[in-house]
């Protein structure tokens, strides 16, 4: 970052110190470290994976924005780039290795299927984006996307970091954070953060009279098949 870019422009420094001075703010500071050392995860998972490492190439040079430094280890890293399909049977280790990952950390959806489910979103085993499990950060349209479209995509990501402020980000409130439940895959996938709901609903009917009003509502509203007779 240049000096001007650094400084706070209402307060001015001499034409002769502008070279060795610089007025600034904590959180200016402290932002222009952390989006410029950003260190992302070392997984892929589909087609995007490819184009994520055509982006650390030579050709694009992800050491200008400090992040060519990628991190084969959860709690050594600061972004989760989510770069393919996320499978049912995938989602439990992302999420868990999102549980592991250090605060601040941030979470890039790359591509159609990270972002929606893309062509296969319809797919009896396809997750219909990985922001139904985890918050995302940024969103990288495309499939794949380009390597071009990542290096936007960071930008964006640097840009947030640039805006947030050391008063209001989550990980320096009090308390510790609350780690996302891990989705249990058996005949589907269930989201343990729904455990309640799904237990209520599994629980058996006492009353055999409300079951069968129960029964007979359901089947008047569509969404049962009605009695013959």
């Amino acid at each position: 970052m240049s000096p001007e870019g650094l400084s706070k422009p209402e307060y001015q420094v001499p034409q002769e110190m502008q070279n060795q001075v610089a007025l600034t703010t904590l959180d200016r500071l402290y932002n222009w470290s952390r989006k410029n050392s950003v260190w992302p995860m070392m997984f892929g998972l589909a087609c995007c994976a490819i184009e994520m490492i055509a982006a650390a190439a030579s050709r694009y040079d992800l050491a200008r924005f400090g992040m060519e430094v990628m991190r084969p280890s959860p709690r050594q890293s600061d972004v989760m780039l989510v770069s393919g399909t996320v499978t049912k049977k995938m989602i439990p280790q992302i999420v868990r290795l999102y549980n592991q990952m250090p605060e601040p950390k941030y979470v890039i959806a790359m591509g159609a299927c990270a972002t929606s489910g893309g062509p296969f979103k319809e797919g009896y085993n396809v997750v219909a984006g990985v922001d139904k499990f985890i918050p995302v950060d940024v969103y990288i349209p495309g499939c794949p996307p380009t390597p071009q479209a990542l290096l936007h995509g960071l930008m964006t990501l640097q840009k947030k970091i640039e805006g947030q402020s050391l008063k209001e980000v989550s990980w320096y409130q009090k308390g510790p954070g609350e780690p996302i439940p891990v989705p249990v895959l058996g005949p589907d996938l269930i989201d343990m953060r729904k455990a309640a709901v799904i237990r209520e609903k599994s629980q058996p009917v006492a009353d055999p009279e409300k079951a069968a009003v129960a029964v007979d509502e359901a089947a008047q509203n569509g969404e049962l098949p009605a009695k013959e007779g």
